[in-house]
């Protein structure tokens, strides 16, 4: 439904996916493009990450500029961000309705930094009242 609201062609959907054995893999449809993670914050998670930030600042990263990245500063928005970056770096695959507020979002913000796009995320209404009204639908927790 988040998706349809944003303007997705129902051609495409999330699924959840309830293990990784072969059985349980099988019941996903065909193709798919993107795998988001949900997985607790626990201390070694983020002794880890705050080491690995460390890790880049020091040495540097070599990212594809092809790939779409943004920073999250918004609160319980982990869902959100997760699925921006699953359709924005498979844009060419997407079937977008005519329209569409977040290929809108997805243009206009191409050229930014991920900060930047992050700032410009705050202030785009139509994804902030959209994942407002899912959040009421479901646990965001």
């Amino acid at each position: 439904q988040f998706l349809k609201q944003l303007g997705i062609h129902p051609d495409w959907q999330f699924v959840d996916v309830y293990g990784m054995e072969p059985e349980l893999l099988s019941m996903v449809p065909r193709p798919v493009c993107a795998v988001l993670l949900l997985f607790p914050i626990t201390e070694k998670y983020e002794t880890f990450r705050t080491e690995e930030e460390e890790r880049i600042k020091a040495k540097g990263q070599d990212v594809k500029s092809s790939v779409y990245f943004m920073k999250q500063t918004i609160n319980n928005a982990c869902g959100t961000i997760g699925l921006i970056h699953a359709i924005a770096n498979n844009r060419e695959k997407m079937n977008f309705e005519t329209n569409s507020s977040l290929k809108k979002f997805l243009e206009d913000s191409l050229s930014m930094t991920p900060e930047e796009r992050a700032k410009y995320l705050e202030t785009y209404e139509a994804i902030r009242v959209t994942h407002e009204s899912s959040a009421h639908e479901g646990q965001t927790e």
